[in-house]
This record gives structure tokens, sequence and C-alpha cells, in this order.
């Protein structure tokens, strides 16, 4: 069983020296054949070069795609399945918050029949904000997906090669690759592994970025949150109505009355609230249409190095037309 390692980088140097020490010494004591193939999406530092210097050491095993510029971490996973040649497939990120000696675990697990293995971080090692939003987000994304998966922010996952082609066979301008795969595994399931503090450098998902890879996730795979406003609308709807009516028998019982303006204004604000996150929410679905009908391509590697380079053209582009 040949074992493909997709890791994406983007501005890791200060610690993909190490990670890269940690994964060889993994799969080199684990016996099997394998390849690890790492994708730089648009680094602005130093890990281009320690990529590419590390693909002439161990050229064996190591392969490097360089993107053109930065896609984001999922589009840079797609460009390395594009790329694999093993029979299982395991991603994770650089940072060594996953370690890599937590892969033969995984595997352990996919040996035993399944198709995909998703990883649940064992004590996390983030701050309180980050678990409880995190945590928030798994509960929701759950419930309106209807997928069972418990960690829906941990990369560390393995996929057999079925699962893989399965996934690049898919055109969408965005997506999430666990919940991808998750689509298209028959036996899913799921393995604690260890989580560790970042010692290096900065996480790549700002507040803005998190928000909106779980908005991604949310439309990208339901459409439940625009039923639940439709819903929402006709509740609303009702009420106004019912209000309408109350207000009408109320002035030919009493009469002229000024009393409860504040409160119509109170109401007039709520309805104005919901009628605008209902908008943000078609506009979410509208733009993911957008950017489909555009057909730009999903990912463009500029050149590979490493493992294989010699016969591989310079720029390769995923296109949508390429999918059909």
């Amino acid at each position: 069983m040949k074992v493909s390692i997709v890791v994406p980088v983007y501005n890791e140097e200060s610690n993909l020296e190490e990670f890269l020490r940690r994964v060889l010494a993994v799969m080199d004591g684990s016996g099997r054949p394998y390849e690890v193939i790492l994708v730089d999406d648009g680094s602005r530092d130093r890990s281009l070069a320690i990529l590419k210097a590390q693909a002439a050491a161990r050229k064996d095993v190591v392969r490097v795609l360089e993107l053109s510029r930065n896609f984001g971490q999922h589009q840079a996973i797609l460009a390395g399945f594009r790329d694999i040649t093993g029979d299982v497939v395991v991603t994770l990120d650089a940072d060594l918050q996953n370690p890599p000696e937590e892969i033969p675990r995984l595997l352990a697990k996919y040996e035993e029949g399944y198709d995909v293995v998703g990883g649940v971080r064992r004590n996390r090692q983030d701050s309180w904000a980050r678990k409880l939003a995190s945590a928030i987000v798994n509960r929701v994304t759950a419930s309106i997906t209807r997928m069972k998966l418990t960690d829906f922010g941990c990369m560390l996952r393995a996929y057999s090669r079925e699962v893989v082609d399965d996934i690049n066979r898919c055109d969408e301008a965005s997506t999430f690759i666990p919940a991808l795969g998750q689509s298209f595994a028959r036996r899913p399931t799921e393995v604690e592994v260890a989580h560790a503090p970042r010692t290096g450098g900065e996480s790549a998902y700002s507040l803005y970025r998190l928000v909106r890879l779980n908005f991604d996730l949310m439309t990208g795979f339901s459409s439940v949150p625009i039923q639940i406003f439709g819903m929402l609308g006709t509740v609303v709807a009702a009420g106004g109505i019912a209000f309408g009516l109350f207000l009408f028998v109320r002035r030919l019982i009493v009469g002229a009355e000024v009393e409860g303006v504040f409160t119509l204004f109170a109401i007039l604000f709520t309805l104005l609230g919901i009628a605008m996150a209902g908008l943000g929410i078609v506009g979410e679905y509208v733009g993911r249409i957008y950017e489909q009908v555009r057909g730009r391509p999903r990912f463009s590697v500029r050149r590979v190095y490493g493992l294989g380079a010699e016969q591989r053209p310079e720029r390769i582009e995923s296109r949508a037309e390429e999918a059909r």
C-alpha cells in the first residue's frame, strides 16, 4: 500500500524544516512506499526555498508544487490530489499542531476497511475563544449539513484513492475537503489524534477567513440556511398581518392613539434586521453561482520540483472544463 501525503504550505518557514524531518522519519520508519507532495500556496517568506532544497535532497520521495499565487488551503490540497500516485492519501498541515507521528494511527484504522479516517483533536492546544468558536461551528454545521463529522477543522485525515478520485471529478469553484470526502465515503470513521500548540509562525486563518470558510461550508453542502430564512420570513409575515389586524380592530374600538410608537419602531428594526440577514444568505448562494459561472482555474501550478519534475510541464492549470 503506497501512501501519498499532501501538505499545503503557506508562510511556514519557522516550522518547515522540523516538520519535514519528522514526516520523513515517520514514513521511512514505516517501511511503506510513500511520496510527500508539498504544495506552496503562494508563500511570501522562505517557505518555497526550504521546500525546493528538500525536494533536491530527497527527490526520491518529495515533490513540491509551486502555485502561482495564494489560492487557499483547500485549493492547495486539491492541487496535491491531482498529483497523487498512492493508494491512500493523508492530509495534514505544516504547522506541527497535528504531529506527523499520528499518521500511523490513521493508516492502521484505514487498514481495518474504512475509506475515510477523520482526525479528532484531543486536548486542543488553542485559546479558549478559538475552541469555543470551533465548538459552536462544529455543532451548527453538523446540524445543517447532517454530516457525522466531530471536528470539521482538523485536516489530519486519510482518504482512499477512490474517494480522492471522486473529489477530483468535482468542478466546484469553492469547496471544503473534509466535508466533500465525507459525502463520497461509504465507510467513514474517526480517531482521536494529538494536538500540539503552535510554536512558530502565525495561523493563516484570521477571524474573517474563518467566518468565510464556515459560510462556504454551510452554503456549499446544504440549502438549509436559505430554507430556514424562507420559513422565518413566512412566520414573520404572518405575524405582521396578525399584528396589523389587531391594530385595526383596536383603532375601531379604542380610537386613534399615539401610544406604542417605540414598540412599532422596535418591531420595524427587528424585521429589517431579519430581512438583511436573509439577503446576506441569499447573497452567499448567488456569490457561489457567480464564482462557478466565471469558470476561473481553482489553482494554477507554476512549477514542479523534486520527484517526477522532469516528466511534468512547468505550468498546469485546473479548470472547470477539465473535470467534465
